[in-house]
C-alpha cells in the first residue's frame, strides 16, 4: 500500500527537498514521456484522419471516371473509315450581305468647319489616324451622330 493518501500528499512527496536522490528526476522524465506519447498519439490520429479523406476522395473520383471502350479487332475492322459529308450552296435568300452606308470622307478643314466656334482640336495620335477633341466636357454629345 501506499503511503500517500491523497494527491497532494503525493505532490507534496515529489516536490519536497529531501526526497530520494534521482526521484524528482525520473518523475519528470515520466511525466515527459507520457505527454509525448500523448502528442505521437494525436499526431498519429490526425494522419489516419487525412489517409481515410484522400482515400475516400479517391475512390470517389474513381468510381466517376469512365470505363475505357473495349474494342475487339472485329469492331476496329468494321468501323468506316471515313465520313460523307453532304454540302450544297445556300439560296440567295439565306445569305447576308451589307450594303454601303453612302459615308463619304471628310478632309481637316471640312470636319473643323462642321464644329465653327466651338473651342475643338483635330489630335494625331499615328498615321492615318487622328481624333477629334473638344475643350468642354460635353460638347461632343452636340456633335455625335445618332
Amino acid at each position: 500500500m501506499s503511503d500517500f493518501h491523497n494527491e497532494e500528499d503525493m505532490l507534496a512527496a515529489i516536490l519536497a527537498e529531501d526526497s530520494p536522490a534521482g526521484f524528482r528526476e525520473a518523475m519528470l522524465g515520466e511525466t515527459l514521456r507520457m505527454a509525448r506519447g500523448r502528442r505521437r498519439f494525436r499526431q498519429g490520429r490526425r494522419a489516419i484522419a487525412v489517409c481515410a479523406v484522400a482515400g475516400l476522395l479517391a475512390i470517389c473520383i474513381w468510381r466517376q471516371w469512365p470505363a475505357p471502350a473495349a474494342a475487339s479487332r472485329e469492331t476496329i475492322a468494321a468501323a468506316p473509315v471515313y465520313t460523307l459529308v453532304l454540302s450544297r450552296p445556300l439560296p440567295a435568300s439565306e445569305i447576308v450581305a451589307t450594303v454601303s452606308g453612302g459615308y463619304r470622307t471628310l478632309n481637316d478643314d471640312q470636319l473643323l468647319g462642321l464644329v465653327a466656334g466651338e473651342p475643338a482640336a483635330l489630335v494625331r495620335t499615328g498615321p492615318g489616324s487622328e481624333e477629334l477633341v473638344f475643350a468642354k466636357a460635353g460638347d461632343e454629345k452636340r456633335f455625335r451622330a445618332n
